[in-house]
């Protein structure tokens, strides 16, 4: 295992920068995120970890040596891709334990590996299977597998969920925690579903056009945003944005969904859409004109067109021009 730090790493493709001067320090064992919209530079910083795209300026280390300019087979690190880049005329088994033959390593202790994580992923049924005789999940799990045989120093995850069900995704991130929690090995994962990565983070890294918006734990991105842009990304519903003026001053107040309370000396709006989603129940309003989102756990027989009053219990102000949180 090993720490992975970059620093002031930029990217361009001739003249146009991706990746603007991006500092990140993931330490030994920790599970980081990059997450953000399409085109933030996320991929494009992992594989500049992974050694697949070269860094313009800046260093990366990992384990504490600047890998620069090493090859990606000599940087000790194992990736799982979104498409898993399984060989199909390979069994299971072969697939798996591929790269350890590539390395050298002796038939018996990569037999030894390759049962260990088949144990480990629940795949030892499997092991003389080729990929088409397999599910989408059970796939990335042959994929995962790869990577774990090689014990690397670590893990690099490009959107390895994004070809799943929705129910799968939920259970195959649950799955690759667990296996996290168990191998503890350095893992840097990319997504752009905020969900995956409040729920499976220590540390998530929020981008936006090749820069870094904010960096922390899920909670306290979630709690304390620093901005405008975090506060809408991190969050589903996603928070609601009011712009006001108050002592003469123009501001954003942010509420999220859930802080809106249904109380009669709250502010009126009209229903417009509600959604039950079982346990809470989504009401989309125009206040002032201005649509927002409710999630009421309470049980309410609300109609469109109808009036009701909501009231916020915690808000947020931001600078309509910067879109820095104000204190």
């Amino acid at each position: 295992m090993a720490a992975v730090t970059l620093s002031a790493v930029r990217k361009s493709f001739g003249s146009t920068e991706v990746v603007h001067g991006v500092d990140v320090s993931i330490a030994d064992g920790e599970f980081c995120v990059l997450v953000g919209p399409s085109g933030c530079g996320k991929s494009t910083l992992l594989r500049m970890i992974a050694g697949l795209e070269e860094i313009t300026a800046g260093e990366i280390k990992i384990g504490g040596r600047v890998v620069n300019k090493v090859p990606p087979k000599e940087r000790d690190i194992a990736m799982v891709f979104q498409n898993y880049a399984l060989y199909p005329h390979m069994s299971v088994y072969d697939n798996m334990a591929f790269s350890l033959k590539l390395a050298g390593v002796a038939a018996d202790e990569s037999k030894r590996r390759v049962q260990e994580a088949a144990q480990i992923l629940g795949l030892s049924d499997y092991l003389q299977r080729y990929p088409r005789q397999l599910s989408g999940g059970q796939r990335q799990r042959v994929a995962m597998g790869r990577a774990i045989v090689r014990k690397p120093q670590v893990f690099l995850f490009d959107e390895p969920l994004s070809n799943l069900d929705a129910k799968l995704r939920v259970a195959m991130r649950t799955e690759i925690k667990e296996l996290h929690q168990r191998l503890r090995t350095t893992s840097v994962y990319v997504t752009h579903d905020q969900i995956e990565a409040m729920t499976m983070a220590d540390k998530i890294v929020v981008m936006n056009e090749g820069r870094v918006e904010q960096i922390g734990s899920p909670l306290d991105l979630y709690d304390n945003p620093a901005n405008l842009f975090v506060a809408g990304f991190i969050g589903s519903p996603a928070m609601n944005f009011i712009p006001e003026r108050q002592n003469g001053r123009d501001v954003v107040v942010g509420i999220r969904p859930e802080h809106f309370a249904i109380s009669t000396d709250g502010m009126p709006a009209d229903v417009v859409v509600v959604e039950p989603t079982g346990a809470d129940t989504l009401v989309f309003c125009k206040l002032n004109g201005v649509e927002v989102t409710a999630m009421v756990r309470e049980r309410h027989a609300f109609r469109p067109g109808e009036s009701v009053r909501l009231k916020p219990r915690l808000t947020y102000l931001f600078d309509p021009a910067s879109g820095a949180r104000l204190a």
